[in-house]
């Protein structure tokens, strides 16, 4: 039987969020209904409950969310591609068919409606036998695989992450799972670097050890025309912050790459100089479509060889979805908080 009425949540702007009933959506021909089962609270949300939402298409007066993992539970006749129980990925821009909507699609909400809702467009299938915990993460593993492919990983290849959040982290598990022999990750939250000694990276807390010390030792080193430098070839800035710019020139060395996936809300300083006598290459997070991420992200997620569940830390229900936007802002306590319903 359906319900007559839904939660929302919906975004006020700083520090403001109204959990509010709105009628059960009707379903079209050309329409899906979906359940949402979890979503994962994005930095650009934090940084909306904390700063405001423009900047990343946090619309006021909106409903929010966009990480969510949902599940089908209504479709018009004219629907194709899909069965009810179906687990999907809601399409963030192409879901509701408003590129403005991306970061307002509803993933905070009990249900979405989905109009002229298409396969592999509006919604992504996400194979049922993937844990929830884990598949809410797909939105952030798109980004972090995006920022891994542009740096061309492989075997033979070692590389130096900025950064132990979801992003950084998903970008280090996918270097992992491309083959590449090593792979660090920097940051200064003891407790996200324990998660990632986890999944068998290398660590590296700048306030208590030497970064180049121990890049170098890690990964070995080599003369440049700047001197020496680290051997280690990728570099992905997952923080958006100066110190990463920085540590990437300090440590790079010949034809190193740095892929540009923290957004940086200031505007930073570069040694141009280097860059061109080291020839690096200095790109942003890539250009990976989601639905061409999808393949590689399921693969790595079914294949059991990582434990992708554990990197969600906190869940809370909409109606503690403040708490939940808090939480998110506490490096030294939580990786992962997401909206469970």
């Amino acid at each position: 039987m359906k319900p007559e009425s839904y939660k929302a949540a919906i975004y006020r702007g700083p520090e403001s969020v109204d959990i509010i009933d709105k009628p059960y959506p009707e379903c079209g021909d050309d329409d899906a209904i979906v359940r949402n089962l979890m979503c994962g609270v994005c930095g650009s949300d934090i940084y909306a409950w904390n700063h405001g939402g423009d900047e990343h298409m946090i619309w006021q007066d909106h409903e929010f969310g966009h990480e969510a993992l949902s599940e089908v539970i209504e479709m018009g006749k004219n629907v194709t591609g899909l069965e009810l129980g179906d687990h999907v990925f809601v399409n963030q821009g192409q879901a509701l068919r408003d590129m403005n909507r991306m970061a307002t699609v509803g993933g905070f909400s009990e249900f979405i409606r989905i109009p002229q809702c298409e396969v592999g467009y509006s919604v992504l299938k996400i194979d049922n036998d993937i844990p929830v915990k884990a598949a809410v993460l797909f939105e952030p593993f798109v980004v972090g695989t995006r920022g891994a492919a542009s740096l061309e990983p492989g075997p033979g290849k070692s590389a130096i992450v900025f950064g132990a959040g979801i992003i950084g982290m998903s970008a280090a598990i996918m270097m992992k799972w491309y083959g590449c022999d090593k792979v660090m990750v920097v940051d200064l939250s003891e407790f996200r670097l324990e998660n990632a000694r986890s999944f068998g990276l290398i660590t590296c807390n700048p306030t208590k050890e030497d970064l180049k010390e121990k890049a170098f030792a890690e990964f070995g080193s080599e003369q440049s025309f700047f001197g020496e430098r680290c051997s280690a070839g990728l570099y992905l800035d997952a923080i958006g912050m100066q110190v990463s710019i920085d540590n990437f020139a300090m440590l790079a060395g010949r034809d190193a790459r740095l892929a540009i996936v923290g957004v940086h809300h200031q505007p930073i300083t570069l040694d141009a100089l280097a860059v061109c006598y080291g020839n690096q290459h200095i790109g942003g997070c890539g250009n990976i479509a989601i639905e061409d991420a999808l393949p590689d992200i399921v693969a790595m997620m079914k294949s059991g060889r990582f434990d992708i569940a554990s990197l969600v830390t906190h869940e809370y229900g909409v109606d503690d979805i403040t708490e939940a936007l808090a939480k998110g802002s506490m490096s030294n306590e939580a990786q992962k908080v997401c909206v469970a319903f």
